[in-house]
């Protein structure tokens, strides 16, 4: 739930508890029902839907819960409210959570709660958006791409709409303005790259370094609490060292 490392964020989550991983599915569920809800059950004409389908499979999550997520969704008429928080963590980390709840008084003093506890405080809205800029990210494994295909993989790129593109890690990030995300993503894979990830992203234009374990240490609890609420899909921040 970084700022930066998609890479390292998708691959830290797969390797989660089983407990923790369910937390991950019911969260992917809950996108994908308030997709439903939003722009029907075909993910063919529903472009945020086909992606979350394609995050929820890079998860393992198998294609009959996946059916069942949407065919519920398509009856269901429960009502979800998405809602950011911003706030600061220790030593002023900026950090944007991205909530869809129920109800919106357990999800404020929760998150207010958190902050509280460990060393941060909640802010009002824009408070440190504008530290952040929003670009689509689309993650490809670089194992599919040998260094020969490089220049081949870089022209993909760029004829397929996206701004730009860095390796990082064990993975390609590619970057696309927020609108076209799901259009270049859908390129790409026609272009036989295998997507792992497609999301609209929040990224630091700059970043705050924690040198105290006792500054980390709160950060890293802040971190976890709000990745544990199932009101929270996403949370992002500008801590640099957060390896």
């Amino acid at each position: 739930m970084s700022g930066h490392s998609k890479w390292k964020n998708i691959m830290h989550k797969k390797e989660k508890s089983d407990a923790q991983k369910a937390k991950i599915f019911t969260k992917i569920g809950k996108e994908m029902a308030m997709s439903v809800r939003e722009s029907g059950a075909n993910p063919n004409s529903n472009s945020k839907l086909r992606d979350l389908i394609a995050k929820a499979k890079s998860f393992n999550v198998p294609n009959d819960n996946i059916e069942r997520i949407i065919k519920k969704a398509s009856s269901d008429d429960s009502t979800y409210e998405n809602i950011n928080y911003e706030g600061y963590g220790p030593n002023g980390v900026a950090v944007i959570v991205e909530c869809a709840t129920d109800n919106k008084n357990r999800t404020s003093g929760d998150i207010r709660h958190y902050f509280d506890k460990f060393g941060g405080n909640l802010g009002t809205t824009g408070c440190v958006t504008y530290l952040f800029s929003q670009k689509g990210v689309i993650i490809i494994p670089a194992e599919g791409v040998s260094e020969s295909d490089e220049d081949k993989f870089m022209n993909d790129v760029l004829e397929s709409g996206a701004a730009d593109f860095t390796k990082e890690d064990e993975a390609f990030q590619v970057f696309t303005d927020p609108t076209l995300v799901s259009e270049v993503a859908g390129k790409l894979e026609k272009a036989g790259y295998a997507i792992m990830s497609a999301e609209n992203e929040m990224i630091p234009s700059t970043y705050v370094r924690l040198d105290d374990e006792d500054s980390i240490t709160k950060m890293n609890r802040l971190l976890e609490h709000l990745e544990d609420n199932d009101d929270v899909l996403n949370v992002w921040h500008n801590w640099e060292n957060d390896e």
